[in-house]
């Protein structure tokens, strides 16, 4: 079971609702990829009547919304998205998303601190967007987030886990949920991804964008199973004495001590 601030989930997936022609078409995704959570951009919904069509679908499937700030460019702005997604949606789930750069939505790891912290003290379960930064993502965890959403390369690249490495020491190191956010292109990413330990894996794009998403939805599903399956099988060669420690892998987890 997945377990996300207090609540549990069967699917490890979480799918996003952007790219999709109609709600219609994104329900039949969501259900054939057995997603449980999906997140969604405030500024994309209706958040006073739910009649648009991310919100009322999935609402009826029983799926857990997981509203996001995309779109802040500092952390005044993530606040205030979170503070109307509560209001509208009546849900204290956020994914925090802050990223002035808007050719490649990379995240700014300090006004996302910034914004992490006071939502936290709002009584928000908080889930951070961030860099595969370990360091940071060990400050997070002191503050009290809900999860850490470290990035496999930008968002909506399909470029894969570019950032290996760093993901690597964050979920050894992580006492909270790490869910890999942005980047997975295609199912044998997210197989890497749970084989590493991944508590979750977030997907959009690799689904929506596909030729027949149905199917594409029906192939993660598969590969959550699978990569959940070796990693709780013990992978051969994984073992702390066949996989020693780099300089920078020791250096790290000194700084996060």
């Amino acid at each position: 079971m997945l377990k996300l601030a207090g609540r549990e989930f069967n699917s490890h997936l979480i799918v996003g609702t952007g790219k999709y022609a109609s709600g219609e078409q994104l329900v039949q995704a969501c259900l054939a990829s057995g997603a449980q959570i999906a997140t969604m951009a405030v500024k994309r919904v209706d958040t006073e009547h739910h009649t648009d069509e991310i919100v009322k679908p999935l609402l009826e499937i029983g799926v857990q919304l997981m509203p996001n700030t995309s779109g802040a460019k500092n952390a005044r702005e993530a606040v205030f998205a979170a503070k109307l997604a509560r209001e509208a949606l009546e849900v204290d789930w956020i994914k925090v998303e802050v990223h002035p750069d808007v050719k490649y939505l990379l995240p700014d790891p300090l006004e996302t601190y910034a914004a992490c912290k006071e939502l936290i003290k709002d009584g928000f379960k908080v889930f951070p967007y961030i860099p595969a930064d370990p360091v940071l993502c060990r400050r997070l965890e002191d503050l009290g987030v809900s999860a850490v959403m470290p990035l496999g390369s930008p968002i909506g690249s399909a470029r894969g886990l570019e950032t290996l490495g760093m993901l690597k020491i964050i979920i050894a190191e992580s006492h909270v949920p790490v869910i890999i956010d942005a980047g997975i292109g295609c199912p044998s990413d997210a197989v890497k991804a749970f084989e590493l330990g991944a508590d979750a894996c977030m997907v959009n794009t690799a689904i929506a964008a596909a030729g027949d998403k149905i199917l594409m939805a029906k192939a993660f599903n598969l590969a959550q199973q699978a990569g959940r399956l070796a990693y709780e099988a013990g992978l051969a060669g994984q073992s702390e004495t066949a996989s020693p420690t780099s300089p920078l892998e020791a250096f790290l987890k000194e700084a996060m001590q």
